[in-house]
């Protein structure tokens, strides 16, 4: 009996000396659990952030080789000659149908006047300009205020001018050429920036299956129309319908022989007057003697 008291004192000796090493275990593993979620939540965020860089990289880096290429194939334009509403090279370009003709090379579509141009994309700050953008002056008129004159910027900074390349009708230069705006007549006309490449452009419309779909439209509501009744009876058509009278033509031979006939009587009615012829007289008849000369 002694054997079995002494085997379970010391069973609770041994439970009461495990109790505070497993209570000291539990935040421990709390900690380690913590941790370890935390480390996974950091290394999540540095994967979606890690994406987005590149993403944005890749986004930047294509927007850079557009506006390139649309300078680069702007500038493959240069000495084609000014023809008023032209949009190809073989015709000649205006303004407007210059800068048409360029960007639709790459699927987007610009409107062929200049007044429309001012418009498209997103207005950007002068000191924001960068190659790709269209600019956009006013008339050569002093007194203008509304859009007159267009082109694509092909270089600009911070800090640097702001050249574009555009088709001219000045009577010394004509055609396709690259022009500065800063200390020129076109810093007086400057209008504004227009940013069709990139982000912030809803406005401008690209071409393509996409875009060649055209939305459904909504079948109009029908409106009830209420129609009256007529009660007077509708008089019946007359059974046999009266004939004309047909007038007999007369032939061409009939009508001349009728000319004839009357030219006849005409000149018949007509007598000629009558010859009155003179008497000789008795003295000049009668023969002339001849006096005897001696």
């Amino acid at each position: 009996m002694r054997f079995l008291w002494l085997i379970f004192v010391v069973l609770i000796l041994a439970m009461v000396g495990l109790l505070p090493r497993l209570k000291s275990s539990e935040p421990k593993a709390a900690q380690e659990a913590a941790h370890v979620s935390h480390s996974a939540a950091t290394d999540d965020s540095r994967l979606e952030a890690v994406f987005t860089s590149t993403r944005e990289a890749s986004e930047l880096v294509g927007e850079a080789s557009q506006r390139d290429s649309i300078v680069r194939y702007a500038m493959q334009q240069l000495g084609t000659n000014y023809c008023y509403a032209g949009n190809t090279p073989e015709t000649g370009f205006d303004c407007s149908g210059f800068v048409q003709f360029v960007y639709s090379r790459f699927g987007i579509a610009m409107p062929h006047s200049t007044a429309l141009l001012i418009s498209v994309g997103q207005p950007v700050p002068r000191s924001d300009a960068r190659p790709g953008d269209i600019v956009v002056f006013t008339g050569t008129d002093k007194a203008a205020t509304t859009p007159g004159h267009a082109g694509i910027i092909t270089t600009a900074g911070p800090s640097g001018p702001i050249r574009f390349v555009h088709s001219s009708s000045a009577r010394r230069e004509s055609g396709v050429k690259v022009s500065q705006v800063e200390g020129t007549d076109y810093e007086r006309r400057f209008m504004q920036v227009r940013r069709v490449v990139g982000p912030g452009a809803p406005a401008v419309a690209r071409t393509g299956p996409a875009a060649r779909k055209a939305s459904p439209v909504a079948a109009l509501p029908t409106l009830p129309v209420a129609v009256e009744a007529d009660d007077a009876p509708a008089a019946a058509p007359p059974k046999v319908l009266p004939r004309r009278k047909s007038v007999a033509r007369k032939s061409t031979a009939t009508v001349a022989k009728k000319k004839v006939v009357a030219q006849k009587k005409t000149v018949a009615k007509k007598k000629p007057a009558p010859t009155v012829r003179r008497k000789a007289s008795a003295k000049s008849s009668a023969p002339v003697k001849k006096r005897a000369t001696r």
